[in-house]
């Protein structure tokens, strides 16, 4: 079964197409600028927050109140030692690997088919660049 579009229906459905694709744009463009707003907002009360933290812990520390707990109206504040690990990188693999395995050709061959085998996924996706002003 086929369908028979006349040539003046195509045009409005192709220019109501073109048109959500227009908005489309429009709406990305928005959201686009709504979430690098956010994105540098956040990144400024973090940046904050990290300071505060430091004076905060500094302070504690220095008139020993480590074990001091904050009361809040909906929890408590308490100074801890966090652990960061670093990322698991392909350097580090491989050092490891060099103090259990005494051969480097063993371990370069692990190296290399991890490199290789990895999973990669790919999708399409926009990306914006901004000229200088």
């Amino acid at each position: 079964m086929s369908t028979i579009v006349s040539g003046n229906i195509q045009n409005v459905l192709t220019k109501t197409n073109k048109t959500i694709f227009v908005e489309n744009i429009q709406k990305w463009v928005i959201a686009e600028k709504q979430l690098k707003h956010i994105a540098e907002k956040t990144k400024e009360i973090r940046e904050l927050k990290t300071q505060t933290s430091i004076d905060i812990c500094q302070y504690i520390q220095s008139n020993n109140l480590s074990s001091t707990k904050i009361e809040l109206s909906d929890g408590e504040l308490k100074i801890y030692d966090k652990k960061e690990y670093p990322p698991l990188s392909f350097g580090y693999i491989e050092e490891r690997l060099a103090e259990i395995i005494p051969d480097k050709s063993h371990v370069n061959f692990i190296i290399q088919h991890l490199k290789d085998n990895r999973e990669i996924k790919s999708s399409p996706d926009i990306r914006r660049t901004y000229t200088k002003k």
